[in-house]
């Protein structure tokens, strides 16, 4: 009897072992392909000199056409603008710390709720984030076609709770879609796809992206984009 213990002890100890071998492999696996997406875009040395982001897209909304104007600099400020006929017709900004939107004409504290997880941003550039054991936590989960694109796909954990779902294409490994899980209990997710890359300069980026799925999909094409110009620390006072 005492020998069939300690080969039931023994066995589950080996398969702990393994399952934590395998745990460890898998999230090997995701921090290189997470690496790889980063060297497609331009290397570390190149996103980590990035100091400021600014795009600006073309979509519609409402049967109208505008633009989004987005700025962002180094490591969590970001202000997003609607644009409509040449006027600004919806802002919100975020100063690192607290979060504001113009209604109106008038600043206002914006719902701090939206803002929750930039205060955890320490890179304009995601996978630097994402890359970073202090910040997220990686882990494998498997493969899947997004469109016509094979996809290596990982589930990113923010320390603060927020899960990720990532897919990077396995031929380029830049990165397809995300899936920001909202509520897990009622299978809620925001999507976001992103395709047709281009270089701006050193820089590879997207300049689609499709938010939302099926009959609900909106698409905006990034018509400009400049890196460590055009934006102040003006922008987000």
């Amino acid at each position: 009897m005492k020998k069939q213990q300690l080969f039931f002890l023994l066995l589950l100890h080996i398969i702990g072992l393994n399952f934590a071998n395998a745990q460890k492999l898998s999230d090997n696996a995701a921090i290189e392909i997470v690496n790889k997406s980063i060297d497609a875009m331009g290397g570390q040395k190149l996103l980590q000199s990035i100091k400021t982001l600014y795009t600006d897209s073309e979509t519609e909304m409402q049967g109208r056409k505008v633009n989004w104007i987005v700025k962002e600099m180094l490591p969590n400020k970001g202000s997003f603008q609607i644009i409509y006929q040449g006027r600004t017709v919806y802002q919100n900004w975020f100063n690192g710390k607290i979060g504001y939107e113009l209604n109106n004409g008038e600043k206002k504290l914006a719902d701090q709720e939206e803002f929750k997880d930039k205060k955890y941003k320490q890179n304009i550039f995601n996978e630097l984030d994402y890359i970073n054991p202090s910040l997220y936590r990686l882990e494998f989960i498997g493969e899947e076609k997004i469109e016509s694109n094979n996809c290596n796909k990982i589930k990113a954990t923010l320390t603060n709770g927020l899960v990720k779902i990532l897919y990077y294409d396995k031929n380029t490994f830049l990165l397809t879609k995300t899936e920001k899980i909202l509520n897990a209990e009622k299978n809620s997710f925001s999507t976001t796809y992103y395709s047709n890359y281009k270089k701006f300069n050193d820089l590879t980026y997207f300049t689609e992206m499709k938010f939302g799925e099926k009959e609900n999909i909106q698409i905006a094409t990034i018509i400009k984009l400049l890196y460590n110009e055009n934006i102040t620390e003006k922008d987000f006072e």
